[in-house]
């Protein structure tokens, strides 16, 4: 399954900076894996993926925030996320989907299952205006 993701996180500069990256190489090396889902957890329909390139590794932030906005994706250790719903949460976030990841209403309600193969493909900020699905 391929997510589209506007790669413009609050914490994507600063992490490609910290890892000696250039904020496009840091998109070319998430968006150019494949990620196993390894489980779901935390919030209903929030997939652990991974495992990540060594080069974007990172660890959690010292203070989560109090707000994480739906459809963010972040990096925690070696592991790649989207948030399902707004919540705190401590990842570096690196962008969002325009995808609703969980929706109650359908017969699969999560979009991910344990074992599903996900990559990530960069979409502009237009395209996440028409496919925004929240």
């Amino acid at each position: 399954m391929t997510i589209p993701v506007c790669y413009n996180g609050e914490d994507l500069e600063d992490l490609a900076h910290a890892k000696g990256l250039s904020v496009q190489e840091l998109i070319d090396i998430h968006s150019g894996s494949t990620y196993r889902v390894y489980m779901i957890g935390f919030q209903p329909g929030f997939a652990y993926m991974g495992k990540l390139d060594d080069r974007i590794v990172a660890p959690r932030r010292p203070t989560p925030r109090t707000r994480v906005p739906a459809g963010s994706v972040g990096i925690a250790g070696n592991q790649t996320g989207i948030y399902p719903f707004s919540s705190p949460g401590g990842w570096q976030l690196i962008g969002i989907t325009p995808w609703k990841i969980f929706n109650r209403k359908n017969t699969d309600p999560c979009l991910f299952k344990a074992g599903d193969i996900i990559q990530f493909t960069p979409i502009t900020p237009e395209a996440f205006d028409q496919q925004y699905e929240h």
